[in-house]
């Protein structure tokens, strides 16, 4: 199969390797020709993803028409901001004969509209395009997949052979692809860890330990699980690879964004510096803007989303949301299991 990878960061770039190892023609786009310039002489993205070689057969442009012109499978590994923009310039070069598979690896909600990426996407294309829409989320930094380290990852669709071919398309010996019929769980699972990832970064940055990243987790997850459930998400989807694997990954590891730019905002940056330290997109920011505001249009309960967005956005200090979290109103751990069986 001939694939289109649209963007150069290092998921882009991650995957673009994984594709063109896989055997598949690849060729990845990206905005500046700088870049593709500095790519082409070192062999390596070195601005988003050093120390892993790009294959000799990986061809690079940014000519997008070009990019698009023979591909049968397109990649978008855009940041979740450009996703609108960039499926707009890509839908005047899409031939339905052609162009089977569109793959969203962006992670996030659109500000403004509440949408998930699928459905930004969408949006922006004809209806005989909907049926190619896949998601691929789950725990996956780019750092360890281009290293060829052992991931897995979940491939959801609205059509079950979209999802397969997907994961046909992914597989390989260090990258297991499973299949999810639940779009809309796997998209907000993989959008809303972010938050949660930040709020992990800002307790390592406070000097807390296991025991509150423990709890940020898990009542974390909890809160992801009660705003997915209202938007008609299987419960069972936050519990898998797009859910708890994906918050896991995210809210323990260094290659985090979300967390490092945490652990400096703890440390008493502003998060404006912290952005400019992280140097690249840090999701979970725009995410707890848009989470925040969907969570309170449905009535849906996430304290830790709230007191993140009040960190972030509102000047609040990180001491004075952890003890708003902690001096909240008693409550059941399982409440809607509590109310069912009246206990």
């Amino acid at each position: 199969m001939r694939v289109a990878v649209i963007g150069a960061g290092s998921w882009a770039t991650a995957l673009a390797v994984l594709l063109s190892r896989n055997g598949k023609e690849v060729t990845m786009w990206a905005r500046r020709q700088q870049q593709i310039e500095e790519m082409l002489e070192y062999r390596e993205n070195r601005s988003y993803l050093p120390g892993v070689s790009l294959p000799p057969q990986l061809r690079l442009t940014a000519d997008l028409e070009l990019a698009l012109a023979d591909a049968e499978a397109v990649v978008l590994g855009v940041p979740s901001h450009a996703v609108r923009e960039t499926i707009k310039r890509v839908a005047g070069f899409l031939k339905p004969q052609q162009h089977r598979l569109i793959v969203n690896t962006a992670k996030g909600l659109e500000e403004g509209s509440f949408l998930r990426l699928s459905q930004v996407i969408a949006s922006e294309l004809p209806d005989v395009f909907r049926d190619k829409i896949v998601v691929l989320s789950g725990p996956s930094h780019a750092e360890e997949v281009g290293r060829e380290i052992p991931t897995a990852v979940v491939a959801a669709a609205a059509k079950r052979e979209t999802a397969e071919a997907a994961q046909d398309l992914f597989m390989s010996p260090a990258f297991r692809v499973y299949t999810n019929p639940d779009v809309v769980g796997v998209e907000l699972g993989g959008a809303l860890k972010n938050i949660i990832a930040l709020c992990t970064g800002i307790s390592d940055g406070l000097g807390f330990g296991d025991n509150t990243k423990a709890a940020l987790m898990t009542r974390g997850l909890a809160e992801i699980a009660r705003l997915g459930s209202s938007l008609g998400a299987q419960p069972l989807t936050f519990a898998g690879l797009a859910g708890v694997g994906d918050l896991i990954v995210t809210c323990t590891s260094l290659h985090s964004r979300n967390r490092r730019a945490g652990i400096l905002i703890g440390q008493g940056k502003k998060l404006e510096e912290a952005l400019a330290e992280i140097k690249m997109v840090v999701e979970g920011v725009r995410t707890c803007k848009v989470a925040r505001s969907l969570a309170q249009n449905l009535g849906v309960s996430m304290p830790i989303t709230e007191q993140a967005y009040q960190v972030l956005f509102a000047g609040a200090d990180p001491w004075e949301g952890v003890a708003r979290l902690m001096q909240r109103g008693k409550t059941h751990e399982m409440e809607e299991v509590v109310l069912n069986q009246h206990w």
